[in-house]
This record gives structure tokens, C-alpha cells and sequence, in this order.
């Protein structure tokens, strides 16, 4: 049934929010900032709040880099520069990898398999050197990163763009894999292709949005494809 598999990295193939902690909490640490548990929580929670403005189209990508911090500082009151605090996180976050469960056996299995696409809203060279540390860039055919794209998911503009670089593409031969519902489910809908939402916590759907599977583990992939 299916030719074409999309799927996000952050949370989906690579643990975003263990790999966010510790780059976050270096680059507090680099600022003389003292990293408390609180502290790298609620930049994480500002951090989800300015990408999903994003998604909804409400600032840039570039605003949403340096503004999480900016925010959170002026929040906290703490006397900071938040575009140094940014290019130091960013430098921490390239280093290492941690894998979500399941994703180094599910994906030489889908490799095998299906044309894979990596699909991700990251920045570029995190996610390029995120990709080389985990090892797994020969499984994708190509990686659709959106600051190379000109756009982000969920919009249709950064779908359109990543099927035309797929010779001979058929949307109905697609699936879209991911955790988010705001940016991998409602731009695969949006895209016209298949979506299966990672749903590892059991959240609850949005209503009125249309998920064809719904996985716990990324394993349940192979009960399907």
C-alpha cells in the first residue's frame, strides 16, 4: 500500500526533551545561570509554547530561536543575553544522541522495506550532526529539514516542496510518522497523505482531526507495515 514513509525526528526517532535538558542546562551553565530543575522546566514549556506559534504561522523561525530565551528571562528576571544563551545551546544540543525505544530496530526494518524521508522542523545543523552522531542517516533517502525548505510543518507549502524532490512521487502511496499532533498529523492531513500519530503517553486526539493509526510503541509499526 505504501512507497513513501515521512518521519519526524525529534520525539519521534531521537529523544528531543532528554537531549533539550542537558544542552539547556550547559548553556545556563556557560552564562553563569544556575540550571534548577524549575528553571530548565519552564523553558521547556516556553520552548513548546513559541514553536507551536510558529506552526500557527504567528512568528518566525528565527524569532522563535532567540525570543524562547528572551522570554524566559525576562520572565525570571535573570540578566542574560539571549542570543548568546541560543548559539550555546544550539552548539550543545549537536552533541550526542539518545534514542526513543524501538527507533534503532524499527528503522532499518522500514528501510528495508519503504523509501524513507526524515520530515522535521529542526535547525539544520543540529539536526544534520544529531543525525551523523546517531548514525542513521544512510537509512533516509533524503532529509527534509525545514530551515533548508523555506517553510515548516504543518504547512502544506513545506510538504509540497519535499514531494517535488521525490521523482515519480504519489501522495496516495504516503505516510506521515510522528508525535505531534499539531505539526505531524495536521500537516500530513493537510498534505492529503496517511498519518500515524507515536502516541507513547496515550494523550488525547483533537477533535474533528483524522489519524488513520495510532501507536504506542514504534514497533506496532511492524503490525501494519
Amino acid at each position: 500500500m505504501y512507497q513513501y514513509i515521512f518521519l519526524d525526528l525529534d520525539d519521534t526517532i531521537l529523544d528531543f526533551h532528554k537531549a533539550e535538558a542537558i544542552a539547556v542546562t550547559k548553556a545556563f551553565v556557560s552564562l553563569g545561570i544556575a540550571p534548577t530543575e524549575a528553571l530548565v522546566c519552564r523553558y521547556s514549556e516556553i520552548n513548546q509554547m513559541h514553536w507551536q506559534m510558529l506552526e500557527r504561522g504567528e512568528c518566525t523561525r528565527e524569532q522563535v530561536l532567540v525570543d524562547r530565551f528572551a522570554h524566559l528571562f525576562q520572565e525570571r528576571g535573570i540578566q542574560a543575553n539571549a542570543l548568546e544563551c541560543k548559539e550555546s545551546y544550539e552548539n550543545f544540543l549537536c552533541m550526542g544522541h539518545y534514542f526513543i525505544p524501538g527507533a534503532e530496530e524499527i528503522l532499518p526494518y522500514l528501510a528495508e522495506k519503504y523509501q524513507l524521508y526524515l520530515a522535521s522542523n529542526g535547525t539544520a545543523r543540529v539536526q544534520d550532526s544529531r543525525l551523523k552522531s546517531a548514525g542513521i542517516r544512510p537509512y533516509f533517502q533524503d532529509v527534509f529539514v525545514s530551515e533548508r525548505m523555506g517553510s515548516h510543518k504543518p504547512s502544506l507549502t513545506f510538504f509540497e516542496a519535499c514531494f517535488a524532490q521525490i521523482p515519480g512521487f504519489d501522495r496516495a502511496k504516503a505516510l506521515m510518522i510522528g508525535d505531534s499532533l499539531t505539526s505531524d498529523m495536521q500537516g500530513g492531513g493537510n498534505a492529503g497523505i496517511d498519518t500515524c500519530w507515536y502516541n507513547p503517553k496515550g494523550a488525547a486526539r483533537m477533535d474533528g482531526m483524522k489519524i488513520n493509526y495510532e501507536i504506542q510503541n514504534l514497533l506496532e509499526l511492524k503490525t501494519f507495515l
